[in-house]
């Protein structure tokens, strides 16, 4: 049992992705769009684990730039996913020469 246990750990060091929420929908201003302001505002950062930690469990990270982070472990290795969408074909041209 204490060996699954560890197999759990996430060691220190690792490059992982935290989330905390920084504004619960109650504390968001009032002139904000409903669908927003019924959302809570949450803060997602990556950075260095700086004590073993688990899935779901609340730890610190340092970034990159060396700030401290406190918030729930959510991603190990964390990558990009964005794009800027389909190619647009009219676009192409734009500034392009004659």
């Amino acid at each position: 049992m204490r060996r699954e246990h560890r197999m759990n750990v996430i060691p220190k060091g690792t490059w992982v992705e935290i989330e905390r929420v920084l504004l619960r929908p109650e504390d968001r201003a009032p002139n904000l769009p409903e669908e927003t302001r019924s959302c809570p505002y949450v803060l997602r950062i990556s950075g260095f684990l700086q004590e073993d930690g688990e899935m779901g469990a609340e730890v610190t990270v340092t970034s990159l730039i060396g700030h401290a982070h406190r918030g729930v472990l959510k991603v190990v290795n964390p990558s990009y996913t964005h794009s800027f969408g389909a190619t647009v074909p009219e676009l192409l041209h734009i500034g392009g020469r004659p």
